[in-house]
C-alpha cells in the first residue's frame, strides 16, 4: 500500500502534465477563484484557526509563534490580496531568455519552463500554504505541502478551500496536494522522492532548514534562518538609528527579517545607549549586551557566544559595542546568516564598505531590514528568501520558480 506521501506526489505529476498546457489566462482565473473562496469561506477557516491556537496555547506556544499562527479577518483578506497581486505580474512560463542561429542554420531558443512539482516543508504559518499554492500554480508548477503539526487544522481548511475553488477552474484540483500526517517521518519521506518531487524548498527555522539541507535526495533551494543585523555606526543620525532598529526588532519579532543583534560604535554608545535602550525596554524586549554593555547597561543579561548566533523569534534583543565598522563586518561574518544586514550611518565610504563587504541577500543603508520580502520587492507574494547563491538568492517570486529549456529548430541538419 502507497504511503499518503508518495501517493499525493504521485498525483501532483499527474497534474504537472496538465499544467504545462494551462494558459495565463486560465492560471489567473484560477487564482481569482481562490482568492474569493477564501474570502467566503474565511468563517471556516477562523473556526480551524482557533483549534490550531487552542492546541498551541495548552502546549505552552510563545506569544510570537501564536501570532505566526493567528488568523482573522484581516489577515484572510491581505492572504486573499496576495493571491490577486499574483495574477497582476507577468507569468514567465514561456518567455524567451534568448535565440540565436548557428553556422548551419540551426536555430535555438531559450524559453522559461516550469519546474515541475515543488515540495515544501514549513511550519506554523498558515499564510505559506497560500503563498506557495498560488505561485506554484501561476508558474505552471504543482505543490506538495507539508507544514508543521501547530498549524493543521488551519491547513486542512485552507487547502479544502482552495481545491475546491480549482474545481470549477481548467486547472486540476491535484495541483495542490497537502501531507496530513504529522510524523517527522513524513518529512524524511519527502525529502527522499527523488523522481516525483523535482525541488524542495523548506521554510522555517534553522533546525528544520538544517535537517532538509542534511538529509534531502530531491535538489533544495535553502530558505536560511534569519540572524540579521543593525550596525548603528558613529556618524549615524540618531532617531534615524533607533526607528531603523526598532522597527526592524519590534515590528513583528517572529519573521525572518527582524534582527536579532544590534551593533552600536563606540562613540554612539558613550553618548546614546540609554536612550537607545529605553526604547526597547519601553516595549518589554529583552536586551543581552556584551561587557562593555552591560558597563552602560548595568540591569540586563550577558550574551553569551551562542546568543549572537540563535534566532529568536522574539521579543529578545543582544547588543553589542564595537570600536569600528570593521570589527561590525567581522560580527556579521561570523555570526550572520547571509539573510539581510543593515548600516545606520551618514558616511557615504562606510555605506559603501558595508554593502560590498557583507555577503548576504539583502544589505541596507539607512532602512530597515523588514523591507526583505517579496511584497514589499514587488514580486507579489513570496515561496521564500533564498540565503543561498545558486538558482536564486533573496526574496523568491515567480521567475525563482522556474527553469529553463532550450528549443531547437532546423530543417534535416545532422552532425558529422
Amino acid at each position: 500500500m502507497l504511503s499518503e506521501v508518495r501517493q499525493k506526489a504521485m498525483l501532483a505529476q499527474d497534474a504537472a502534465a496538465i499544467m504545462n498546457r494551462m494558459t495565463t489566462q486560465e492560471k489567473n482565473d484560477a487564482l481569482i477563484a481562490m482568492a474569493d473562496a477564501l474570502i467566503a469561506r474565511q468563517e471556516e477557516l477562523i473556526a480551524a484557526n482557533a483549534e490550531d491556537l487552542l492546541r498551541g496555547e495548552s502546549q505552552g506556544t510563545s506569544p510570537s509563534l501564536l501570532d505566526r499562527l493567528a488568523l482573522n479577518s484581516e489577515r484572510i483578506a491581505g492572504i486573499a490580496d496576495g493571491l490577486r497581486q499574483i495574477v497582476d505580474l507577468p507569468d514567465p512560463v514561456g518567455g524567451l531568455l534568448e535565440s540565436f542561429e548557428r553556422p548551419n542554420g540551426m536555430k535555438v531558443e531559450k524559453i522559461r519552463v516550469p519546474l515541475g512539482v515543488i515540495g515544501m516543508i514549513y511550519e506554523a504559518r498558515p499564510n505559506v500554504t497560500v503563498d506557495a499554492a498560488g505561485l506554484c500554480l501561476k508558474t505552471s508548477n504543482t505543490v506538495v505541502l507539508r507544514g508543521g503539526s501547530a498549524a493543521i487544522s488551519s491547513n486542512r481548511k485552507i487547502v479544502e478551500i482552495l481545491k475546491d475553488a480549482l474545481t470549477s477552474t481548467k486547472l486540476p484540483s491535484d495541483a495542490i496536494q497537502l501531507i496530513e500526517d504529522s510524523d517527522r517521518a513524513s518529512v524524511g519521506e519527502m525529502l527522499k522522492l527523488n523522481g516525483l518531487l523535482d525541488v524542495v524548498i523548506p521554510r522555517g527555522g534553522a533546525a528544520l532548514i538544517r535537517n532538509v539541507i542534511e538529509n534531502a535526495t530531491v535538489p533544495v533551494i535553502e530558505t536560511g534562518a534569519g540572524i540579521c543585523h543593525v550596525y548603528i555606526d558613529d556618524s549615524a543620525e540618531l532617531e534615524m538609528a533607533i526607528s531603523i532598529a526598532f522597527n526592524g526588532k519590534v515590528q513583528r519579532p517572529s519573521v525572518c527579517n527582524s534582527i536579532e543583534t544590534l551593533l552600536i560604535h563606540e562613540a554612539v554608545a558613550k553618548t546614546s545607549i540609554q536612550k537607545i535602550a529605553q526604547s526597547f525596554i519601553d516595549a518589554n524586549v529583552e536586551l543581552r549586551g556584551c561587557e562593555r554593555t552591560l558597563s552602560l547597561l548595568p540591569g540586563i543579561k550577558l550574551a553569551s557566544d551562542d546568543d549572537y548566533s540563535t534566532e529568536y523569534n522574539d521579543y529578545i534583543l543582544n547588543v553589542k559595542i564595537v570600536d569600528n565598522i570593521d570589527e561590525a563586518l567581522h560580527h556579521i561574518r561570523k555570526h550572520g546568516t547571509k539573510h539581510s544586514e543593515c548600516i545606520v550611518t551618514e558616511t557615504e565610504e562606510n555605506a559603501s564598505k558595508f554593502l560590498q563587504e557583507v555577503d548576504a541577500a539583502a544589505v541596507y543603508h539607512n532602512v530597515s531590514t523588514r523591507f526583505t520580502d517579496g511584497f514589499e520587492f514587488g514580486f507579489g507574494a513570496e515561496i521564500g528568501i533564498s540565503t543561498q547563491k545558486l538558482h536564486a538568492r533573496g526574496p523568491m517570486g515567480l521567475p525563482a520558480l522556474t527553469s529553463t529549456k532550450y528549443r531547437i529548430f532546423g530543417t534535416g541538419q545532422i552532425r558529422n
